[in-house]
Formats: structure tokens, sequence, C-alpha cells
């Protein structure tokens, strides 16, 4: 008598295959780790960092606002386009124009910790020739659990 165990190979398998999903995961992970830099708003500047804690204004973020930054002692951008000292002035005006609600005509400024103050000045003095009565002064704010995040003063 012969017993039929049924241990052949001819069964279905019924475990999943996880490892195309992993590879999939891993790839989507990379992608992301690639690209997050890229989504950075304007041009990375080395901001001082701030005592008295100001809110911070949501208006920065914004694609039409007019943000300056000057990273180093005669490098200058309006948003992310690198433009010449004589350049920003018309180039700052021309968008100025576009801006039709007169609460929404600020400007912003940000400076890196080495740029020499009479940089910042000349900017702001040039911005203020056009008639702009808000000028916003970007810095780091400091959060009591040690994280930072940038932060617009306001000047009237």
């Amino acid at each position: 008598m012969s017993m039929s165990t049924g241990g052949g190979g001819g069964g279905l398998q019924s475990e999943i295959n996880v490892t195309p999903m992993v590879d999939i995961m891993l790839v989507l992970l990379i992608i992301f780790m690639v690209v997050t830099p890229f989504l950075q708003q304007g041009i990375t500047v080395a901001l001082p960092k701030n005592l008295n804690n100001p809110d911070v204004d949501p208006n920065i973020i914004k694609e039409s606002s007019i943000v300056i930054s000057i990273p180093n002692d005669g490098q200058y951008y309006l948003g992310k386009i690198a433009v010449q000292r004589e350049q920003l002035t018309e180039k700052v005006d021309s968008m100025l124009q576009k801006i039709k609600n007169e609460n929404d005509r600020i400007v912003y400024i940000k400076s890196g910790v080495g740029v020499s103050y009479g940089d910042v000045v000349n900017v702001i003095n040039e911005v203020r020739k056009l008639g702009v009565d808000k000028i916003g002064l970007v810095a780091d704010k400091k959060k009591k659990g040690g994280g930072e995040k940038a932060a617009a003063t306001t000047t009237d």
C-alpha cells in the first residue's frame, strides 16, 4: 500500500513577496531626498540671529513677494535671480508696478551675517526712493525648542 503525502511542488504559494515594494519605496525615498533641496524658496543666506522673536510674516513666501537677498558683499539677488547693483532699483520698480494693493507693497531684505552694514543701508535707501514705506528685514527666529525659522520685521 502506498500513501500519498501531497507534499509535491505543484501547490500555490500564499506568501506576499515584499521585495519589489521595498525597492520601489527606496527609489521614491532617494528621489524625494534629491528633490527637496531644490524646493527651497529664494537664495540661501546665513541670517543673523534675532533675540526678541517677531511674528513670522506669511507674505514672505508668496510668489509675488519682493525679496532682495544679499548673501555676501556685492552680491544681490531679486528672488532667485542674480542682479547687478545698478539694475536692482529698476527691477524692483517694475515688480512694484504690478502690485495694486497698497498694503502688499512690502520689500523684504535678507542679508547675510558677514554683509557690511553699508550695503544693507544702500539697498534700503534705494527701495525708499521708489516710494516703499514698508521694508521687512529678515532674521532667524529662535524657538524655545532650539529650532529656527525665518521671520521678518517690517519697518514703516
